[in-house]
């Protein structure tokens, strides 16, 4: 097995700096509080609308077109439509499926977001609150969800599979991010408390799931784990005969390498990617089979000024207010990134690239500049991507 895909960020997951518009008018910073700053009316209107432009049938077309095998759609825990005040997303989903059962492609459904928060960040659903493994009620509901989706799209030809959900931080991760300052909470009171999941929680919570989803997923269907980004903590679990085809997801991205001390220059790049992904991919896939399920081209050294771990102009960052770099020696830098990485994938199981698309303006709004490299659209298009059909002409 080895998988290509991308992901359809911030389509039925909403994240404010991939589309600023959206929150327009709100002082709102992420999707728990964007309903709760808007009239119903107006909420409902610009999710709807958004939802149906954002992604269509022709971008199925084009994610075929670029070589890409799947996509990795985030969807929200209220997809099922019975969280107020939030509007489901069930009827783009099958939407989704009918698309990529005509194209070709095969879809990852990731639950991409928890009831108070698995993680804390915004694009957790609720900034600075981590609390969702601290319930039993909202982790028993999580796992409704999940035998839900398992029961509705278990049979689906274009299903690939199901992740249990997305980017749970444990306590590295949880210091690393600086949460509570990075994401400062709108409301105090409900992120008293917060804090990361524990490895013993995430442990119990897969093996739920993965009973849950189960009974109504195929045996050829994969149920993707996510590494709480602890990639090599994950050896001795699920390797029972009774857990078939469950994939582990890994999401690396060189921000985080930046915050881990990594130099920002193409060289020392390279090198981390050398040293940590590859060689931690290539030894966890003795256990499992290994996915990128996050990744992309974004770098400091590209954007022109150190971005302190991808914080942007939302962070309070002022970002760079000139092109510090030429075409030429930005796509260079791309491209030897681009390769990079993806020969670490190459020891592993396959990768999504996030995103698809984004709807920032890094032309017109100061402060984004390099952040286009988010957008694999604009990365194929630019020649900082290689797709399969350059390869060939090649």
């Amino acid at each position: 097995m080895f998988i290509k895909g991308v992901n359809l960020g911030n389509w039925l997951v909403l994240e404010k700096w991939m589309s600023p518009v959206l929150f327009e008018g709100t002082d709102a910073e992420d999707e728990y509080w964007l309903p709760r700053k808007l009239s119903r009316e107006v909420y409902e209107a610009r999710i709807k609308i958004h939802r149906s432009e954002y992604i269509t049938e022709r971008d199925f077309v084009t994610i075929k077109a670029m070589g890409m095998e799947a996509v990795r759609i985030p969807v929200p825990y209220f997809v099922f439509g019975d969280r107020e005040p939030f509007t489901g997303c069930i009827k783009e989903l099958d939407k989704a499926f009918n698309w990529a059962e005509k194209y070709g492609l095969t879809i990852l459904l990731d639950l991409h977001t928890a009831p108070l928060g698995q993680n804390g960040f915004d694009n957790g659903g609720i900034c600075g609150v981590c609390r969702w493994s601290k319930s039993p009620e909202e982790v028993e509901f999580v796992l409704s969800v999940l035998e839900r989706l398992a029961e509705r799209y278990g049979n689906r030809k274009g299903l690939w599979g199901i992740e249990a959900i997305n980017e749970p931080v444990m306590d590295r991760a949880w210091k690393l991010f600086d949460v509570p300052n990075r994401y400062p909470a709108a409301d105090k009171d409900m992120a008293e408390g917060s804090g990361p999941c524990t490895l013993e929680f995430l442990k119990d919570f897969y093996v739920r799931a993965y009973d849950r989803m189960r009974k109504f997923l195929p045996e050829e269907k994969y149920i993707v784990i996510h590494d709480g980004f602890e990639l090599l903590a994950w050896k001795d679990f699920m390797q029972e005969e009774k857990y078939v085809n469950v994939v582990l997801d890994t999401h690396q991205y060189l921000m985080m390498a930046e915050a881990e001390g990594c130099e920002q220059n193409v060289e020392a790049y390279q090198e981390y990617i050398r040293e940590h992904y590859e060689k931690e991919i290539q030894e966890m896939e003795q256990y499992f089979p290994v996915i990128c399920g996050e990744w992309c081209l974004f770098n400091s050294y590209a954007c022109g000024c150190d971005t302190k771990g991808g914080r942007s102009v939302l962070n309070g960052e002022e970002g760079s207010r000139k092109e510090a770099l030429g075409v030429q020696e930005k796509k260079q830098i791309y491209q030897a990134v681009a390769e990079a990485q993806l020969n670490a994938w190459k020891k592993g199981s396959g990768y999504f690239y996030w995103s698809y698309k984004l709807l920032t303006d890094t032309v017109n709004e100061k402060g984004w500049i390099g952040w286009d490299s988010w957008d694999l659209g604009r990365c194929v298009d630019f020649g900082w991507f290689p797709t399969e059909e350059k390869d060939n002409r090649e």
